[in-house]
């Protein structure tokens, strides 16, 4: 299935995104903390521009930010004017919010005409939107469907995924019907085969991008593993142009199972792929540190190549013989491998200083 583009970014930003069409699946998260005292708190400006560079030497593609009030629509904006990541204003009932937005440098608007008090209030929205080269995104959750739909699927008339669906071509037709096309539609459950199955509905009639994502995923463990059932699901039958893995996670742990579940997918290549052993009773080398401390570095790298990181010397350059750089060990020792070559013997203390020698020298 292909789906109609839509570009994000609005008349002052550069580093601008498509999506749709055939263009790469883009990964997003949510910022997770207030932005309400910017202007007088250079120490949290300076942190969140930093923290949204990693994100985006990571890999992520797209930030969205909740705006709940005026002092944060200046927040986002005083955000904006500094980064080149695309930023999303999420806003709800307040069509001035999105207004104050539309002001700055954000990518796109995040509404649902439903609950932003009238038609009217989403055409100011839209022509803003038009006039300064924004995108829309329409977000459904089982929290926003119409009463209408809520007691069809209490009668059992239709099911939830198809009133997540039909609540999304209702907001949809909105805009249709006000000449803008330049929204991506997403619609999230906290149940998987839901997500799965609302997609697939708008999918089959309509060609709009679509953010997959399931709400309230819960914990990193859980979460990861219902996002990654519905996105692959989802992916494998071409549906799907943008992706975020909602966790009660940081958001780097977000991006990196978005990363990941793409790379697995066969919808992104490139960059480091990071193997590693779950470790076991010969406790050689200690994965577990090594790797935490090593593996948004490794994300962050523009280089292609698969690093492994084994357990202990038994089994560790035979099971990592494909990998590029490897590194395994036991007791005080450690050593450093090349397609399963051992090129280096060293002590285990200089582990992080040797690895990242060799590393540099791919």
């Amino acid at each position: 299935m292909s789906s109609k583009t839509v570009s994000l970014g609005g008349k002052g930003i550069t580093d601008k995104i498509t999506i749709g069409g055939n263009n790469p699946i883009t990964v997003q998260t949510m910022w997770k903390e207030g932005i309400t005292d910017l202007s007088t708190n250079n120490e949290k400006l300076e942190r969140i521009l930093r923290e949204l560079n990693d994100l985006k030497m990571m890999g992520c593609d797209i930030v969205r930010f909740a705006v709940p009030d005026m002092e944060s629509a200046n927040g986002l904006n005083f955000i904006a004017a500094r980064t080149s990541m695309p930023l999303v204003a999420d806003i709800h009932f307040d069509y001035k919010l999105a207004l104050e937005c539309i002001k700055g440098n954000v990518a796109a608007i995040r509404i649902n005409p439903g609950n932003i008090g009238s038609i009217e209030n989403t055409r100011k929205v839209v022509e803003g939107c038009r006039q300064n080269g924004l995108a829309i995104r329409i977000g459904i959750n089982s929290g926003s469907l119409p009463q209408d739909l809520q007691k069809q699927i209490a009668e059992g008339q239709i099911t939830r995924a198809q009133g997540l669906c039909e609540t999304a071509v209702r907001e949809a037709q909105v805009f249709e019907d006000l000449k803008f096309d330049q929204y991506v539609v997403s619609m999230k459950s906290s149940d998987v085969k839901e997500t799965i199955e609302c997609n697939r509905f708008y999918a089959e009639k309509y060609d709009n991008p679509l953010h997959l994502g399931v709400t309230e995923a819960g914990p990193l463990i859980g979460g990861i593993v219902k996002s990654s059932i519905a996105f692959s699901t989802l992916l494998s039958e071409g549906i799907g142009d943008t992706i975020r893995v909602s966790l009660s996670s940081p958001m780097e742990n977000e991006v990196m199972a978005g990363i990941n579940i793409l790379k697995e997918c066969g919808k992104r290549s490139g960059g480091v792929t990071l193997v590693s052993c779950p470790r076991c009773g010969r406790i050689g080398f200690d994965v577990h540190s090594f790797v935490d401390r090593w593996q948004k570095k490794l994300l962050a790298m523009d280089k292609n190549i698969t690093v492994a990181v084994m357990g202990c010397v038994v089994n560790g350059p035979g099971e990592g013989r494909h990998a590029d750089l490897g590194i395994a060990g036991t007791n005080d020792k450690a050593i450093i491998f090349k397609k399963g070559k051992v090129v280096r013997t060293i002590d285990a203390k200089d582990a992080d200083k040797v690895f990242e020698e060799e590393l540099n020298s791919l």
